[in-house]
């Protein structure tokens, strides 16, 4: 079992340990947006939907078959090495560290194009299809000829086109991988379990955080940071809810919609921030979910609660679909009960707010 005290940098994250620190200034990025900060403490074991289910036990079942294959291969000097293996995604996820990335812009096209055509093929040729059916005037003697002149030029205009986007996208996403796979510059932020910290990844600012062409880096301790759920429009002007982790003292901040997406509800930014809460605090176990199974036993704190409580080693490995649905239903009924806005604010006791 792993030793805490040689494992956990001092500055890891524990409530207990959470210096006094500097009033709270308001950060400029705030005052662009409608906001409301989330208090600290008395988190729920809770997951949001997203995460929970970014792995299923028949993919860990899947990917724990295709390891014992590759490995008795390497035994027998047999491996060939996968297409895509020697890419770093620069995403990650395990006992130490959550650091997020995305798709480059050119790999996004295709999977935006993908999905939209036949997002709007299965939904808008049927509507519009039924709609001038319906309003054909059938009693007029010309109206087959009509009918088929009409539906010439929308499938000239309209259906041709999004069939064409879903085709090609498709055939692109499922065949042609080395077209779209590929790595961005690298993560976007990291948040790291084992030293405290929450680092974002900086590309284009040319200033003190980038020194001869090499990313730049504004890292800072989680305790420093606060959650807000902040109000922005979608495509059709409606409100959504995103959280966003940000720096008391400084212009560093994190949309975490481009991690766990945007919704109508304030619910799930509130049971994120739980989670995060969950996994940087060194006093609890990492959040039970099936991504994080296989490094329970390498983080000291959980490996004792394991111990202590007799969690199965393979509790979601060996779990049924069946079972895992139900799981997923009950964490679905549980998140809109979250307290998140009647609890106290713990960090007050080392932060004065008055300035915020």
């Amino acid at each position: 079992m792993p030793n805490p005290d040689s494992f956990y940098s001092p500055e890891a994250y524990h409530p207990k340990c959470v210096p006094d620190q500097p009033p709270a200034e308001k950060q400029p990025w705030l005052r662009r947006f409608g906001s409301m900060r989330l208090p600290w403490g008395s988190s729920q074991d809770i997951v949001p939907p997203s995460v929970l289910t970014s792995v299923k036990p028949a993919s860990l079942r899947l990917q724990e078959e295709r390891d014992r294959i590759r490995d008795e291969q390497k035994s027998r000097g047999e491996y060939k090495p996968k297409l895509f293996e020697h890419i770093d995604l620069h995403d990650l996820l395990d006992h130490e560290r959550i650091r997020h990335a995305q798709f480059p812009a050119s790999s996004k096209f295709w999977m935006y194009m993908q999905m939209l055509g036949k997002g709007f093929s299965c939904i808008t040729i049927p509507l519009i299809l039924f709609s001038f059916l319906i309003t054909e005037d059938y009693s007029h003697p010309n109206w087959p000829s009509e009918l088929a002149n009409t539906l010439l030029t929308l499938s000239a205009f309209i259906f041709a086109p999004l069939l064409a986007m879903w085709g090609v996208g498709s055939l692109v996403v499922y065949h042609f991988p080395k077209l779209w796979i590929k790595p961005s510059r690298g993560p976007l932020w990291e948040f790291n379990r084992r030293t405290g910290l929450i680092t974002v990844f900086d590309y284009d600012n040319q200033g003190e955080y980038k020194k001869n062409g090499t990313i730049g880096e504004k890292a800072a301790p989680f305790y420093e940071f606060d959650a807000y759920i902040t109000v922005t429009p979608d495509r059709q002007g409606l409100p959504n809810n995103v959280l966003c982790i940000v720096h008391r003292y400084q212009d560093i901040w994190i949309n975490m919609g481009n991690f766990v997406g945007a919704c109508s509800g304030t619910e799930v930014p509130c049971a994120l921030w739980d989670y995060l809460q969950n996994y940087m605090d060194i006093s609890k176990p990492l959040p039970d979910t099936p991504r994080l199974e296989a490094f329970r036993h390498l983080d000291p704190t959980t490996a004792e609660h394991d111990h202590q409580t007799g969690r199965e080693p393979r509790y979601w490995r060996d779990m049924d679909d069946e079972t895992f649905k139900a799981k997923v239903r009950e964490m679905n009924e549980r998140i809109p009960q979250i307290d998140t806005f009647s609890r106290p604010n713990l960090m007050a006791s080392h932060v004065d707010y008055a300035e915020a």
